[in-house]
């Protein structure tokens, strides 16, 4: 059993008297509860109790032994928070009536990579989050944050960067202060909208450190005023937020997706898993696009820059950002998931979709190098394109033995069934637009 006496000397030396146990609902959200020092053993031992029918996604009953949810904290994960002076994060692992709980999103991780080492292979991540700094208005509804930034094309854009520099600064120093190697901030392509980056780590670090990035940024921006958005699209007009994953795949110091032969950007095991994500990528787009919004980003629409930098059409290319799949040199971007995504989730659909690439020796077919922005419908890729709703996405989810395999019985039921609800939540709504075309039109 963990000893928690060391761990728990140091972080009362460093001021430390508060843990903040946290845990991923189905959503991606963060949650937990505030656990004294004192009890640290508990938390690593058997964990923080909590309600298990009050969390999104458990599908536990009210009643009896399995309604208990416990975060049964991982030791590696303690770390001070720089903007809660005296708290430290801890995140748990879902236990359920003394076992691993099967619906846990950090459990279907723990899973997913079991079958990777199971091969002595190991997966790194890179996880590029895009996001908005907005206000509410007066009217009940949101904009950029910064009056002034309205350029046409606001891709790095130094003077609403410059203006936003106070609350970005204090997300990269706490974020610094917590371990991140923070490599880039820059404005992104819409009014309000941002990317940070920082380096790539093994899956569940890099799934870890988003939710932490998750926590820093609602309170940088609380503390100056604004409103973190990881909503896909806010703007009709405008790109939406995307979260990259730059995947790779290793053994030891070998990376397994550098190429074997000169002018390859992949080797054929790399080939093998991009040929998975593209064979499941409908499927895959219910997890990795789990919202109603996130296929208003996932579409050709009029976008004020001239590029949406989505994708639409299942391919792979060569540094090609209008493919679902850009590779590079031993790794590749996959394009598809968006800011509201559930890292966890997305990340062990991934590897489930990547395996069986590998498993079956999958051809991903031959690399597109068009532009798919304005390639016209006669000539999609062999794959086809993305589903154009969250019901369609549904749809393939359910229908792909693979990927609803990654989740597991348990939450695959339940995500489905969410979304099934949010999606018919959101077809029995009236709009402004529907009541200004057809109010008065017939």
């Amino acid at each position: 059993m963990t000893d928690a006496d060391p761990p728990r000397q140091r972080l009362h030396d460093a001021g430390v008297h508060t843990l903040l146990v946290q845990f991923a609902d189905v959503h991606g959200t963060p949650k937990g509860k505030l656990v004294p020092l004192a009890h640290l053993r508990t938390v690593l031992e058997t964990g923080a109790g909590f309600a298990g029918p009050s969390i999104w996604g458990t599908g536990l009953a009210r009643t009896g032994q399995r309604s208990e949810y416990l975060a049964r904290g991982d030791a590696a994960t303690l770390q001070p928070l720089p903007w809660q002076p005296g708290v430290a994060r801890i995140v748990g692992d879902g236990h359920v009536n003394g076992e691993p709980f099967d619906a846990c999103p950090r459990q279907v991780l723990r899973r997913a990579l079991a079958r990777l080492a199971e091969r002595g292979w190991r997966l790194e991540v890179g996880i590029e989050p895009e996001f908005f700094l907005l206000k509410r208005t007066e009217a009940g509804g949101y904009a950029p944050i910064d009056d002034h930034d309205r350029l046409p094309k606001p891709s790095y854009d130094l003077k609403s960067l410059a203006r936003a520099q106070p609350l970005l600064h204090d997300l990269r120093s706490w974020l610094e202060a917590c371990g991140f190697d923070v490599t880039q901030v820059d404005h992104e392509d819409a009014h309000g909208q941002y990317e940070l980056n920082f380096s790539h780590a093994d899956a569940l670090a890099s799934a870890d450190r988003l939710l932490l990035f998750k926590l820093a940024a609602h309170a940088a921006a609380e503390k100056h005023g604004a409103v973190f958005s990881l909503m896909p699209k806010p703007f009709a007009d405008q790109p939406g937020s995307g979260m990259h994953f730059h995947v790779s795949l290793w053994a030891g110091d070998r990376c397994l997706f550098d190429a074997d032969r000169p002018g390859d950007d992949l080797s054929p095991l790399g080939r093998h898993f991009v040929a998975g994500v593209l064979e499941h990528a409908r499927a895959l787009a219910a997890v990795a696009a789990p919202t109603v919004n996130s296929y208003k980003r996932l579409a050709f629409y009029d976008s004020i820059t001239g590029t949406t930098w989505a994708p639409v059409w299942i391919a792979h290319g060569p540094n090609n950002r209008t493919a679902l799949v850009r590779t590079l040199p031993g790794r590749f971007e996959w394009r598809l998931p968006d800011a509201s995504a559930n890292p966890y989730l997305a990340l062990a659909a991934l590897v489930a979709a990547g395996l069986d690439g590998i498993d079956r020796m999958l051809d991903p077919g031959p690399a597109c190098t068009d532009d798919l922005y304005t390639r016209a419908a006669a000539g999609v890729p062999a794959h086809g394109r993305l589903p154009a709703d969250l019901a369609q996405a549904l749809d393939a989810l359910e229908a792909d033995a693979v990927v609803a395999g990654a989740l597991g019985p348990t939450l695959a039921a339940e995500f489905v069934r969410l979304k099934r609800d949010e999606w018919r939540a959101y077809t029995q709504q009236i709009g402004p637009w529907e009541l200004t075309r057809y109010a008065e039109a017939f």
